[in-house]
């Protein structure tokens, strides 16, 4: 079987194009190309199957302890570049089906070899209620990006244990949740926020697409960041700009920068 490896500030994934709809992976498969040390490694797998639902694509995503989910904004931003390069759509423009819903990518090629920028439209970013806090510095909401999210603002992300508290707060919702940590600050540039996160089905990781979007809503809703205009989201993995919209239940827009690492040929023994 053959993969391509892709990265979106940090965040990698494995691709492997399906347009025959032929390949099915287990979890234990997936466990196994995602593992670091005895596989590939990779924070996910996506397969990139025929389009469906009036979309030119699909994804199938898996998180690297097997389990299925919605959505990746790096990684659909990694599975643009994926298919562009194999052909399988034409850029600028294309649409994916996924479990959280259809998204248009709009993808340019870089300069330089291997690289990309993508554009997704993530669809809206539905709020949860405020949790009311007891310090005035620190908030805490629910986000729905067609997966779920918790959002903590705080004075500090540097000092956070996130491999303690990120599964102890998974694990008290129901099937899950992916947790962001969120403060503001500021570079040369300006004002963005500074992140972490500990994704459903990976643990900290690099990057979260998905989960920047979510952290700005939030930071948003509170006040904590500028009214309108792009929000930057600085994550361990490199930096993210998410478009909100205007307006409740606009469409939030994704965009960052997306690298190709390596071809990948997977031996049949890896798979048996």
């Amino acid at each position: 079987m053959h993969a391509t490896k892709h990265e979106g500030a940090g965040n990698d994934f494995l691709v492997v194009l399906d347009p025959d709809d032929r390949i099915r992976l287990s979890v234990a498969q997936v466990r196994l190309l995602a593992d670091r040390r005895r596989g590939i490694g990779a924070d996910g797998i996506i397969r990139v199957g025929p389009g469906r639902d009036g979309c030119d694509l699909s994804m199938q995503l898996h998180n690297a302890d097997g389990g299925e989910a919605e959505m990746s904004g790096n990684g659909i931003r990694c599975l643009a570049q994926a298919a562009v390069d194999a052909g399988l759509v034409a850029p600028p423009t294309f649409t994916v089906a996924t479990a959280g819903g259809a998204r248009t990518v709009e993808y340019t090629p870089g300069e330089a070899p291997g690289w990309g920028k993508a554009d997704v439209d993530m669809g809206p970013a539905r709020l949860g209620p405020d949790q009311p806090q007891e310090f005035d510095d620190r908030r805490v909401r629910t986000v729905d990006v067609g997966n779920p999210h918790l959002v903590l603002l705080g004075p500090d992300t540097a000092g956070v244990d996130v491999a303690e508290l990120g599964p102890k707060l998974q694990a008290a919702f129901d099937g899950g949740i992916n947790v962001e940590w969120i403060t503001v600050v500021a570079d040369a540039e300006g004002e963005l926020l500074e992140f972490r996160v500990w994704e459903r089905g990976a643990g900290e990781t690099l990057a979260c697409g998905t989960g920047s979007v979510a952290a700005a809503a939030a930071a948003r809703s509170w006040g904590a960041v500028c009214a309108d205009g792009p929000i930057r989201v600085r994550n361990p993995g490199g930096i993210l700009e998410v478009d909100l919209g205007a307006g409740a239940g606009a469409t939030t827009h994704l965009a960052g920068p997306v690298r190709k690492v390596a071809d990948v040929d997977i031996h049949p023994g890896m798979l048996s």
